[in-house]
């Protein structure tokens, strides 16, 4: 070992050190997109094509993506999603979040903020005092929709 010589190991454990590491990272940051960001698309994307059939005025295809259980019928879905319905009208949404309830469960909540207006106005803009926010219930098994309890 020569006097100024700060390191023992060899050049090949040093390499394989930091290819384990790197893989370790790779490994870490996939996962941390994959959390944040793409955890819930599918579900996202079911909320996406609802909203379009409503933006459309397309309530037959709404009501086919919503896929109803129980007594909800098409009245009470055009009631609460016609122009003239409860959230109506709705002409722009954006997607909010999505995330799982508190409680659990087998769905995941997807917060849409609709508004009445074609472009979807910025916070600033004092149309945005007329936005809705809702929140839709997705069941993870069949993509069916509802509104969480």
């Amino acid at each position: 070992m020569a006097l100024f010589e700060t390191s023992s190991e060899e050049p090949s454990s040093k390499r394989l050190r930091y290819a384990v590491s790197g893989v370790a990272l790779v490994i870490l940051v996939t996962f941390g997109i994959w959390f944040f960001f793409l955890r819930f698309i599918s579900e996202k994307h079911t909320v996406e094509h609802f909203m379009d059939a409503v933006v459309a005025q397309d309530y037959q295809k709404g009501f086919q993506i919503w896929k109803s259980h129980g007594s909800y019928t098409y009245q009470d879905f055009t009631a609460d999603w016609a122009l003239d319905g409860y959230y109506g009208p709705i002409k722009s949404y954006r997607i909010e979040s999505a995330s799982l309830p508190p409680n659990g469960g087998s769905g995941v909540v997807v917060v849409v903020e609709v508004s009445p207006f074609q472009a979807f106005p910025e916070n600033n803009n004092p149309q945005s005092g007329r936005n809705k926010e809702i929140r839709l219930w997705v069941e993870r098994s069949d993509q069916s929709l509802s509104f969480p309890l």
